[in-house]
Order: structure tokens, then sequence, then C-alpha cells
């Protein structure tokens, strides 16, 4: 049996691993358009920023030691051409020497990932604008950036790479601006989650500008002018793309295999594409989200290895795993903060037309009595049966357990109950008697169930133009700032004071996060007050989605 595989990095390369264990007599031919066959692509901008400061760390094994240990002909520098389905061939081309060849396969993998998004603006060739895909990529931006450290960059695109490239510029000592045609940063996030990441990348000096579209470079001096809609040019030292990717089929397209709504090519759930005789796995995937129903594809080297392992199970023994999709599981570090996702967001789901509500809480990395406790805010989405669509975890230290907790109770379907009865590892350093993962499952239940009716921040401007807005925190804390239209009752005198509050009239209450409000809510319900709200995230999720800062170039709301 002789498997061809187009594409190494990580499924491809997974799958060939996986095939030479399960098959020792196989013939295995990898192709690889680059000349790396195993590199930390996630690691590639903390390596331009200096944070891994050994190159040699990126490579988890070169062509040669791949050869050796697996006895599979790794052809890295050949581009495939074209595929020919009918004589089961693929035609490709040693970019070293320039010769064409043809190469016969009895059973094909694809593992080509993706591309970096290139609009065709004027002048994107200039010298000093970049993207960012693989090694050669980060050599030459790492070159430009080290000999202008002390310079300015433009980021174009605030997605996971745009920020982790963000971090890393300033980190060499550059002024950084962030571009982004959307309202927010992280599209994978609601923007109510979103405006504290963008609170804390304006605290770094970065300057972020949203609702803001390039229109076209032109070359200035040493550097490059970034041209917008509505305003002046913005110089740069160095210019990143980072506005997105797109599925890398042309090979695919071009061989009558079958691709879907977002541009991936369409697999079946054991990863086989319209010719039953080619496999494809990684980003050029497009596969049925579990959670929407939706085909789409996933960017994400997780999914990307576990499929190759997969295929190469289902290639060499006959269709034995199923792939059930990726929730799409996330992290990324944006200078202290870490962000979390997992699931679907809430706008994702409206669109989808999935009925759901939205949970926010506040709480503790780990014991508040504990030294170094940090707050993390946790986003839940809920159906109306109880089960959890998404979660987005927003925050410092232990983002990552949280985020996984979900990812897992997520991928299984499970409920609001699975998050109130989770049994953690408890201890002061690492968490509390009830983890902030229960906190969002006991706030989630308390709206399941009718006992906390919750209003959200975008509608607290029409909540204290129309009705009564209460703050219920501290009279310190109600001084220090409030909402505009809000008066203050602190929770702690509200039963002398409930005579002040009209019944028959709706009340939306207030505090810092959540917690006050819940209370005093259930104060108001059980004296006899039929309408009754509570600020979803409290006075700072509101805060942070409504505060105005300014950058260097432009007021931007966050």
């Amino acid at each position: 049996m002789k498997y061809v595989i187009i594409g190494a990095v990580a499924g491809g390369a997974s799958a060939a691993a996986r095939l030479r264990r399960l098959d020792e007599h196989a013939e295995i031919v990898i192709f690889e358009r680059g000349a790396y066959i195993s590199y930390a692509n996630c690691g590639l901008p903390y390596y331009i920023g200096n944070v891994i400061r050994e190159r040699d760390k990126l490579f988890v094994q070169t062509a040669a030691d791949f050869n050796k240990r697996f006895n599979i002909d790794v052809r890295v520098r050949n581009e495939v051409l074209s595929i020919d389905r009918t004589a089961k061939t693929i035609s490709a081309r040693d970019l070293a020497t320039g010769r064409t060849y043809t190469e016969a396969y009895d059973k094909l993998i694809l593992s080509p990932g993706a591309e970096p998004l290139r609009p065709p603006l004027p002048g994107i060739n200039s010298p000093g604008i970049f993207t960012l895909r693989n090694v050669a990529d980060t050599d030459y931006i790492k070159q430009y950036a080290d000999s202008r450290n002390n310079g300015k960059a433009v980021i174009i695109g605030a997605g996971f790479i745009g920020l982790e490239m963000a971090e890393n510029l300033h980190h060499l000592g550059m002024h950084v601006t962030v571009i982004e045609m959307g309202s927010q940063v992280l599209a994978p996030l609601d923007r109510s989650m979103a405006a504290i990441v963008q609170e804390h990348i304006l605290s770094k000096g970065v300057d972020l500008l949203l609702d803001t579209k390039v229109t076209a470079f032109e070359p200035a001096g040493s550097g490059v002018n970034v041209l917008m809609g509505d305003g002046q040019p913005l110089f740069a030292d160095i210019v990143i793309m980072s506005a997105g990717v797109r599925p890398d089929t042309h090979l695919a397209k071009e061989a009558g295999l079958a691709t879907g709504r977002s541009g991936g090519i369409i697999v079946d759930e054991f990863l086989r594409t319209s010719d039953t005789d080619i496999y494809a796995v990684g980003d050029a995937v497009e596969f049925t989200n579990p959670i929407t129903g939706q085909s789409m594809p996933t960017y994400l080297a997780g999914p990307a290895n576990k499929q190759g392992r997969m295929c190469a199970d289902n290639v060499a023994l006959g269709n034995v795993s199923q792939w059930r999709g990726a929730i799409n599981t996330a992290i990324v570090k944006v200078f202290d903060m870490t962000v979390g996702v997992t699931g679907m967001a809430s706008k994702h789901l409206t669109a989808a037309g999935i009925e759901h509500f939205v949970s926010t809480t506040h709480s503790g990395s780990h014991a508040s009595y504990y030294p170094g406790a940090e707050q993390m805010s946790i986003q839940l989405a809920v159906d109306t049966k109880s089960r959890i669509l998404g979660a987005q975890v927003v925050g410092y230290s232990g983002v990552d357990k949280r985020t996984d907790i979900f990812a897992g109770i997520v991928q299984r379907g499970g409920t609001v109950s699975d998050l109130t009865s989770f049994e953690h590892a408890y201890a002061p350093p690492f968490s509390s008697a009830k983890d902030p993962v229960n906190i969002a499952g006991f706030v989630a239940e308390n709206i399941l169930l009718g006992k906390m009716t919750p209003f959200y921040w975008d509608t607290v401007e029409d909540a204290a133009q129309h009705h009564l807005l209460v703050d219920v925190r501290t009279r310190h804390e109600f001084l220090d700032g409030a909402i505009e239209g809000a008066i203050n009752i602190p929770l702690d005198d509200l039963r002398e004071r409930i005579h002040e509050l009209p019944p028959e009239e709706p009340v939306y209450l207030y505090c810092e996060g959540g917690t006050r409000g819940y209370l005093a809510q259930r104060i108001l319900n059980q004296h006899g007050f039929k309408e009754v709200y509570n600020l979803s995230g409290g006075y700072k999720l509101w805060k942070s989605n409504t505060s105005t800062q300014k950058t260097t170039d432009k007021t931007v709301t966050v």
C-alpha cells in the first residue's frame, strides 16, 4: 500500500507518523512546499519578540530525523501542482531543481492548511508589509523588526495572531498600532467580553483603531504610509497583515473535490472527501459544527493533530474512527491577560437562530485570602434546556484550567447542573471552595429557575431613562463612579428603605459584579415587587463596554 500526503506540519506529519506505527511495510511519501516538515507554528510570534530566543526550539523534527525514525520519504521544497483522480497520481515540482514529475498513490491525504488573506489593496506589495504563515515569513519579519526595534509597527487585524504580534513587537520596543475593521478585537468573543481585553491592550500604550478600514499603502522613506478611509496616513516601519485566513484548497477544487459554504474541503465523519480514496485534515477541512449544525472550518492546531491521527487509522484500518467536529476551544495570551473560548459566542448563536441566554460572572482565580488572587470574568451561553453552548473566560492566572473544564462540558453536551456539581481540586493557592466554574453554574441556574432575571449592559441607558435604576453598592462606591440616572440604596440598607421604591413599577438593579444585585432582587421579589432585574456582569462589565479612551491618532470606544 502506498500513501501520499500533501502538506506536513500538524495534520500531515501526525498522519504520517501514525501510519508508520500502524503499517511498518507501507510506502509513505510526504510532499511539503516549505523547507520544514514539523515546527511550532504557534510559537512563531514569540520567536520574533525574543521570548523564544533559540530558533532551533521551534522545530519539532527535521526532515532527516523524521525519515530516519519513521522510514518515510520526506520531500521538502517539493510543491504538488495537480491531482489526477482517475490515474491516482499527483504532479509535483522540485523547487530546488525545477524538475516536474508524477507520483502514484493508493490513498491520498490532503493537509494543505490555510493561507493568510492578503487583500488586493493599492501598494500591498510595498517593502515592509508582511504576513505570517511559516518559518520563512518569520525569518523575514524578525530580521526586519530587529533592525527597527525602536520604530513604529502597524498590525492590521485584531485576531489571535494579530494581538500576539502586537505584544511581541511591543516587547521589542516598537510603538504599536492595531487597526481592526470590526467593532472589537478577537472575533470569537462577544463584544461585552472583548471590551475587557481592549481596556488591557490600551493600558499597555498600544493604539487601537476599531471600525477602521485600511484603503491603501504607499512607500514613505524607509517605511510605508498606511492609508485609512477617514484619517491621516499612519506611518509604519513595519506592517503585519493579519486580516484572517482562508482554506488553501486550490488543489482540491482543481481536482473536482467538493467544497463547502466557507470554501473548505467537505469531509465526512471518517475525514473522507467526495473521492473515497482521498482524505483531508486540518485548516483546509470543512465539517459540521456540533453546536450550530452548520458547516465550517476550524483553524486550530489541536483539532488538526487529532484529525491526522484519526485519518491514519481510517486509511490503514478501514474507517474505524469518527470525527465529531470541533467546538473551537482556543486560548491566547494578550500581554498580561489570558483569554479562553470554547463553543459558540452568543452573537454566532443568534445568527444561527439558536435560542439561548447569557450569564456573566466575576470570580477570583483562587481563595481571596491567599495572596495573589486575580479576578477573572466568565460568560456562559446556555440554551433553554440548560445545555452549555459556549463559554468565554478573560483574566490572568487560572484561565486555562477553567476554559478546559468548560470545553469538556460543552463537548459532551453538558448542562448547567454539570457546572454546579463539578468537583474540583481545592486548596487556597489553587481555587476556592466554590470554584469560578461552580459560581458560573449557580448564576446560570438561578436564571433558568427564574430566581434572577438579568438585563444587559447594552440596555442600561434605556433602563436609566425610562425606569427606576438602583445602585445597591456602598455610598463610597457610588460616589466613586456610577451610572448616570441611578439612585443609590446600599444593599445593607435596602430593607429599611424599601418603602422608597414603588412595588408596581419595574426596578433595575446593579452592583459591582452582580452578586449584591442578585441579593437585592431576591429581597424585592419576596416583598411583592413583580418586575425586578439585575445587571448581568454588573457595573464592572458595563464600564468596560462604555468607557472611552484616546489613542495617538483616534478616539476609540471600547
